[in-house]
């Protein structure tokens, strides 16, 4: 059997940074086991940079690639929602060559498998044929209890369309419903995603202003601007008095693994009632950070400190061109580390074998562990540049 030996100054293994350490996997990319340099051999390809496992982007929006460099950086979130509801009209050729692009992009940055947020089946085609893992999360809004139905059974149609198109695709992947935001949801359509995902993998965009929580907890503030756009004029949701996760999260019951997105101004008390409500209720919580397009909108960061103080289980995600420079894992990784002091090990970490542990493909991907096909990467020391090599 031909093998292949790779050496860099450093190689990460899914849970530390190793030196002096060569990776050996057959033609195909399989794992067969990490040595001593002394002991290699001959054939040894010498690379300058870290060896890691394929990276895992936990969110991202493929289907907005078009909307690349539309809306401008620093808009704040309320604006931002209300461009991207009425600009993401374009021809159907210039979304699908986008769509393409953005994939190819993403496979050549290392990445292997992706949580990708969806409201259409615009993606099927390219991701019929892509070489990625994808983990669909087909997402339903609804914001009366009316609608609930109908909205469903149509999101339930995109689901079906995207499982259909996909049926033949060269790596496996998976559907879920999920719900948008607490913004976009009704009590009873919640009700519905939650007998719809039992045990499944799901998300939920959380706080990513203080205006959502000033929605549930007054029924007023800023989201009111979105929500004219819909010809609603006042706040179709409850009036809980609670923060918005206090709010929804309650609405889950059945095992689900939810991503948490964003969290950009959640405080530490949400996050200490929303890890024991998830304890007390079989649930796992997963935050996802998208740094860089905290910045693009927001030109905030999320407290990720808190986080890890808090012992929070914390993956990566870039969101969509529609809110981020590029579609890079790496780039979120540099940010992180230059502007929240985040430890190269701990991103890594973040970056890969807790993102397949999340997504549920902990068995082949995340770790240079023997038998697993976790693909390799080779980044820059500075996270500034990142290329596949199996």
């Amino acid at each position: 059997m031909a093998y292949r030996k790779f050496k860099a100054d450093q190689l990460f293994d899914g849970t530390e940074l190793q030196t002096d350490k060569v990776l050996i996997t057959d033609e195909q990319g399989t794992v067969e086991a990490i040595v001593a340099a002394a002991e290699a051999g001959d054939d040894v390809q010498v690379l300058s940079g870290i060896l890691s496992p394929g990276l895992i982007n936990c969110h991202c929006h493929l289907e907005l690639s078009h909307l690349k460099d539309v809306i401008p950086p620093h808009t704040g979130l309320i604006e931002f929602l209300c461009s991207v509801v009425t600009k993401r009209s374009f021809p159907q050729e210039v979304i699908q060559q986008a769509i393409a692009a953005a994939e190819e992009e993403l496979y050549r940055g290392g990445i292997v498998a992706v949580g990708d947020i969806g409201n259409t089946a615009d993606t099927a085609e390219v991701k019929s044929r892509s070489r990625i893992r994808w983990q669909n999360f087909t997402e339903v809004l609804s914001f009366t209890d009316a609608r609930a139905a109908g909205q469903m059974a149509h999101y339930q149609s995109v689901a079906a369309a995207l499982n259909e198109a996909m049926q033949a695709a060269p790596v496996p992947h998976r559907t879920s419903l999920v719900p948008h935001a607490p913004y976009t949801i009704s009590p009873e359509t919640f009700r519905m995603i939650n007998e719809a995902t039992a045990g499944q993998v799901i998300s939920i965009h959380n706080q990513e202003h203080p205006a959502e929580d000033e929605l549930y907890q007054t029924g007023r503030g800023e989201y009111l601007k979105l929500f004219q756009i819909f010809g609603i004029t006042e706040s179709p949701f409850p009036v809980t008095g609670k923060s918005s996760i206090r709010s929804c999260l309650p609405y889950f019951t059945n095992g689900q693994t939810i991503f948490l997105i964003h969290n950009t101004y959640m405080p530490a008390e949400d996050v200490q009632w929303a890890n024991q409500y998830a304890q007390e209720n079989g649930l796992q919580l997963v935050y996802c950070l998208c740094a860089n397009a905290n910045l693009y909108i927001e030109n905030q960061l999320p407290p990720v400190a808190q986080f890890q103080q808090l012992g929070c289980e914390l993956v990566l995600g870039t969101d969509s061109y529609s809110s981020n420079w590029q579609l890079s894992i790496a780039a979120e990784m540099k940010t992180l580390h230059e502007k929240a002091g985040i430890s190269k090990a701990e991103l890594l970490q973040m970056a890969t074998s807790n993102g397949a542990k999340a997504l549920r493909w902990n068995d082949v991907l995340g770790s240079f562990e023997s038998g697993k096909q976790p693909g390799v990467v080779l980044l820059a020391e500075d996270f500034s540049k990142a290329e596949r090599l199996v």
